[in-house]
């Protein structure tokens, strides 16, 4: 079974925090993330979350989704958005796979966003792929808690692939080798100085989706600090 992070980004509503607790303990998923919550209601959500205290006792808040990410070695951000800038949409199915074939390497995230306007594209940018669920043109939103209950319902069904020889470069050593690389394109003229990140983080991503190592990702940083030095 897959148990993937739940990130909820910018989480207004303490109900929709008890709905999305309670479906995380009805499949056995208990890390639970609040990145820059809009509410602090966590005692109300839990007279709310019928047995899904050990989820809420459990949950860590930080102040940006970038500290959210951090320990994790792949995420993919939901959005009910089918005009989407830097990316193509996975289908629910195509991201669990995806998710299930990272966690391998170490821990993995499903984002899901606030209730008022979801992900933003910065945000998005923040994740190494998207997913949208499919619904009718009447009412294309889904609820926060439905679209958590339909992603870990098929995450439940996903066998978890077993351990990678090595463990995976977490989104913390990942940001560091990202700087690196700036640095080093930027002397090297190859980046827009004006707008960087977009190039940055496909070339992060890419390296991602190939599996890089916690090592491995240590190397590239030894060489690009080197390089830096020369």
């Amino acid at each position: 079974m897959l148990k993937p992070v739940v990130i909820c980004h910018q989480l207004r509503s303490s109900e929709n925090l008890a709905a999305v607790a309670r479906v995380m303990a009805n499949f056995d998923c208990g890390e639970l993330i609040l990145s820059d919550p809009q509410t602090h209601e966590f005692r109300a959500a839990g007279r709310m979350a019928v047995k899904a205290e050990p989820v809420l006792d459990a949950l860590a808040v930080t102040r940006t989704l970038d500290e959210a990410l951090s320990g994790v070695v792949y995420a993919v951000g939901s959005t009910s958005r089918s005009q989407l800038k830097r990316f193509t949409a996975l289908s629910p199915e195509q991201a669990v796979e995806r998710l299930a074939a990272h966690a391998a390497r170490g821990r993995v995230a499903l984002v899901l966003g606030g209730e008022k306007r979801g992900l933003s594209d910065d945000e998005l940018s923040l994740c190494h792929d998207v997913l949208v669920i499919p619904t009718g043109e009447a009412q294309p939103s889904m609820n926060l808690s439905h679209a958590a209950a339909v992603l870990l319902y098929l995450c439940a069904r996903q066998p978890t692939p077993p351990p990678a020889p090595a463990p995976g470069a977490p989104l913390k050593l990942m940001h560091r080798l990202e700087d690196k690389l700036r640095e080093a394109l930027l002397a090297a003229q190859f980046l827009n100085p004006q707008a960087p990140e977009h190039v940055l983080r496909e070339l992060s991503r890419a390296l991602v989706r190939g599996g890089i190592s916690e090592r491995e990702a240590q190397v590239w940083l030894a060489a690009l600090t080197h390089l830096a030095r020369r």
